[in-house]
């Protein structure tokens, strides 16, 4: 009869057997996340946050194409490529036109700020979306706000976003996004409502289709919505639900929303996107599409140290997701660790310090001397606003 008691006991264990083996095996398939989690923050060494320095490796970068000296005559053949800036006796000049006039004026703000700081020079600042001087052209010493490093000679300054001339996502912002000192506070206000145990379980995203690159998120949505809420809303070329992969388009939702999600998704639109540095305010875990966009401070920030990354195809979407529900604490503390850096190395002060900082190291690099160009109009200081933080 011991056989019989044998083949019991088995029974009784073989359930218990399967459940410890499904366990361990459910960890073990996170371990290259978990390892690839390790080896960041083991590597990454946090930067002072008493000044811009952060960013230097990416000044330093963007520099490197004119280490010889900028030449008038490539400044004179870039000047149609934006729009003309001189400093001149501690006062700023323009060219008359600017495509975007609210765009410029978020530059000027910050200029103006630090004008009494900044040697006499001349800039060609560019306000569109999408950088002016690729690789495979003429290095032209042209400022933008984003680029691809490999595919473009820009040189990256502070996005007019900070100040204003934001995307105007209508009837939320109707003059943009919001100032960056101003969000600052009232994401960190709303996050404050929603603890991170208290955050919706999900995935989640709103914003237009720029590209067919956001669709895999879109399509999760519909067929596991316990896993994710995204969804395409209108933008000005809007024409059908066709434009919205087939359904209506989705209300905006106001970026402190967002604080409701634990996990929220960042894609690049034309350039990189705008709200990027907003999401993590929510103290939600960034999800991060894509590694070739920047502006001036993400090559600061770490994957797995501040934001979880997503391949560009999103062939890793639904499997990330699945990680950070099943390794909350692990997530959790990416989260934290995003926020703080935005907290502590974003601030009003910080954009100001780089532009000091590029405004000088480019006048460096500059073969002439600047003189007053009399088709330029004096741009005047704004009365101050609210008090900056």
């Amino acid at each position: 009869m011991k056989w019989m008691e044998s083949f019991h006991a088995l029974c009784i264990l073989f359930p218990l057997i399967i459940i410890i083996v499904g366990v361990h095996g459910s960890a073990a398939k996170w371990n290259k996340y978990k390892k690839a989690i390790d080896v960041a923050v083991k590597k990454y060494k946090p930067c002072t946050s008493n000044d811009c320095s952060c960013y230097q490796s990416m000044l330093d970068n963007d520099l490197s194409t004119w280490e010889e000296g900028i030449r008038r005559s490539d400044f004179d053949a870039a000047i149609d490529r934006g729009t003309h800036y001189q400093i001149i006796n501690h006062k700023l000049y323009r060219q008359t036109e600017c495509m975007f006039p609210f765009r410029c004026s978020g530059v000027e703000h910050f200029i103006l700020e630090l004008i009494d700081k900044l040697p006499d020079t001349e800039m060609v600042i560019n306000v569109r979306d999408y950088p002016q001087a690729p690789k495979w052209g003429k290095p032209f010493p042209i400022f933008s706000f984003s680029k691809v490093l490999k595919e473009n000679h820009d040189i990256m300054y502070p996005a007019w976003t900070f100040w204003e001339g934001g995307p105007a996502v209508w009837p939320i912002y109707p003059t943009g996004l919001g100032r960056w000192d101003e969000q600052r506070i009232i994401i960190t206000k709303e996050a404050a409502k929603h603890p991170w145990e208290k955050k919706k379980n999900v995935a989640f995203f709103r914003g237009s289709r720029t590209s067919a690159e956001r669709d895999p998120l879109i399509l999760l949505s519909r067929a596991e919505p316990d896993l994710a809420d995204a969804q395409y809303t209108k933008n000005q070329a809007w024409k059908s639900d066709k434009d919205t992969l087939g359904a209506p388009p989705a209300k905006e939702i106001k970026l402190e929303d967002h604080c409701k999600y634990k996990y929220l998704f960042n894609f690049r639109g034309v350039a990189a996107s705008f709200r990027f540095k907003h999401l993590f305010f929510c103290k939600s875990v960034v999800f991060h599409v894509g590694e070739d966009w920047l502006e001036f401070f993400y090559p600061a920030m770490k994957p797995w140290v501040h934001y979880i990354p997503v391949k560009q195809d999103l062939s890793d979407l639904r499997e990330l997701i699945v990680f950070a529900r099943e390794n909350d604490d692990t997530v959790k503390k990416i989260a934290e660790r995003g926020y703080e850096f935005i907290r502590d190395h974003l601030r009003m002060q910080d954009v100001s310090c780089y532009w000091q900082r590029l405004i000088a190291r480019y006048t460096e690099l500059l073969t002439w001397k600047p003189s007053l160009n009399k088709s330029l109009f004096e741009v005047k200081p704004k009365p101050k606003n609210k008090m900056e933080l």
